[in-house]
């Protein structure tokens, strides 16, 4: 399969994405749309004429409450939307939390934010895309799956040591291989599914990291002030993949793929600092982790 290219590169901003495209009609779920390149993404499409709900753990406003560690707030998200969807962007995560958390569940807080309440959020609302048409689901991953494929011997660190960026890689690795399960199994219903990373922005994600290893990546000086690296982008430019992959007519009927924040469909890699790992773009993986995320969400 020839990768795709779009006109776009990694400083192209959401609105730019969108200029000229009228999406008036068009109802977009975006998680963690309040802050970040979610709030990015959220502008970006509301300027181009959709209507929004903005879902997030303490909502403001005309917000819609929903916090993806409990799976009785996502089903009562579920529950309360009537009617099509015609996009969800999977936007809202945490990340590297330093030490073990667990939801009130049990399970490991990264996976079940990042991966397994996005999973009940999206399933539960597959009739509601299916009504759409030509929805899509919009799974923001991370350039961390390169580090570490989704362990289904023991995804919650229940037994093998806890590592904040292992933890992370796999809920991110899961995002990207429930983009792939979800293209081979929702295609008869009109609903795409694609991946995305977007790249280094300096937001509210970060808020775990200690100032040693924000300095090791060069966005913290001596002193502790924040510092913006040549390869960071800014959060107007962060949302554009998830705006491509949510709204571009570029993107009709494309699915089951992974783009870079650059705006191109990336290379799969065995491994290594760039591009997808074929470890998150595996189609028995991917089938695999949807059997175990069914049973998991089912059971709780």
């Amino acid at each position: 399969m020839t990768r795709m290219g779009t006109p776009f590169d990694a400083r192209t901003t959401a609105a730019e994405i969108l200029a000229g495209v009228d999406l008036t009609g068009r109802r977009i779920i975006v998680t963690g749309g309040a802050s970040g390149i979610g709030l990015e993404t959220v502008r970006a499409l509301r300027g181009a004429g959709a209507e929004v709900t903005v879902a997030t753990r303490n909502p403001t406003g005309d917000q819609r409450a929903l916090d993806l560690s409990d799976l009785g707030s996502v089903r009562a998200f579920v529950a309360g939307w009537i009617g099509p969807v015609h996009a969800i962007v999977a936007n809202a995560g945490i990340m590297a939390l330093p030490t073990r958390q667990v939801a009130a569940n049990g399970w490991e807080l990264q996976l079940a934010t990042n991966f397994l309440g996005h999973f009940a959020l999206i399933t539960g609302l597959r009739e509601n895309l299916r009504q759409a048409g030509d929805a899509r689901v919009v799974m923001v991953s991370s350039g961390a799956q390169l580090l570490s494929p989704f362990d289904f011997d023991d995804p919650h660190f229940e037994r093998r040591p806890y590592d904040p960026w292992v933890a992370y890689a796999q809920s991110k690795t899961a995002d990207a291989l429930l983009a792939v399960g979800a293209a081979r199994r929702w295609a008869a219903d009109g609903i795409t599914a694609n991946a995305l990373e977007p790249g280094y922005i300096h937001t509210n994600l970060q808020r775990h990291l200690d100032d040693d290893t924000m300095r090791a990546a060069g966005a913290m000086d001596d002193e502790g002030n924040l510092v913006t690296p040549d390869y960071y982008k800014t959060p107007e430019q962060g949302a554009s993949t998830s705006v491509l992959l949510a709204a571009s007519p570029l993107l009709d009927s494309v699915t089951g793929r992974y783009f870079s924040s650059d705006n191109q469909e990336a290379e799969k890699v065995p491994g290594g600092t760039a591009g997808v790992a074929a470890w998150s773009v595996d189609p028995a993986a991917a089938d695999r982790l949807w059997e175990y995320a069914l049973t998991a969400t089912a059971a709780r």
